[in-house]
């Protein structure tokens, strides 16, 4: 379904970052950023372009074809890893940064990759995530038609355990990116970092 969507000429999500990452991107301690489920590039073209380590994974080779065509596009280089996050071993206190845009799972996969990822960032290493909640269903302006694959404050605060939540809200805001996601949408957002 991804290589799919992915095979159009365009960039369905666009090439400019996440807003919610784009504003709050200066929290992330500088190094090494792991970008899950990373599709095309955007945001791990936008944070190599700040100067950060970016390790790109998705399990779509053709997204991941486009997101380093888009990093050379940009004078930048970002490192990208094919796999199904099912299985990716995240690494052991590897990353200062985690970065989740839009990354929905089926719920068995998500309570795996999340409980991985306190482990796997450094003492002090940032997550930094957005997502679709359940009252995004039926507006049609971006996100999985499945309700199984949308997230709560209350489901990050409990299959993150082990991280502080610096900040957690879920809000209704404009997310404009590309033709995949526009229009007034339910969202998520946390920033929690490893004590």
């Amino acid at each position: 379904m991804w290589d799919e969507k992915y095979s159009a000429e365009d960039y369905i999500y666009g090439t400019e970052p996440n807003r919610f990452l784009e504003e709050h991107a200066a929290e992330l301690a500088p190094g090494d950023v792991l970008s899950l489920a990373e599709g095309e590039g955007r945001n791990a073209v936008y944070l190599a372009g700040l100067g950060f380590r970016v390790t790109a994974v998705d399990h779509s080779p053709v997204g991941l074809a486009k997101a380093r065509r888009l990093a050379a596009d940009n004078g930048v280089e970002i490192e990208t890893i094919c796999a199904d996050l099912a299985g990716y071993e995240l690494g052991s206190g590897r990353w200062d940064a985690v970065v989740s845009i839009f990354g929905h799972l089926p719920p068995e996969v998500r309570r795996q990759v999340y409980a991985r990822i306190p482990g796997a960032l450094k003492p002090g290493g940032i997550l930094l995530l957005e997502a679709y909640t359940p009252e995004q269903m039926g507006r049609g302006t971006g996100g999985p038609r499945s309700a199984d694959l949308l997230v709560t404050a209350d489901m990050l605060r409990e299959e993150l355990a082990g991280l502080e939540f610096l900040h957690l809200e879920e809000l209704e805001r404009e997310v404009i990116e590309g033709r995949g996601h526009t229009g007034l949408s339910s969202v998520v957002q946390a920033i929690a970092r490893k004590p």
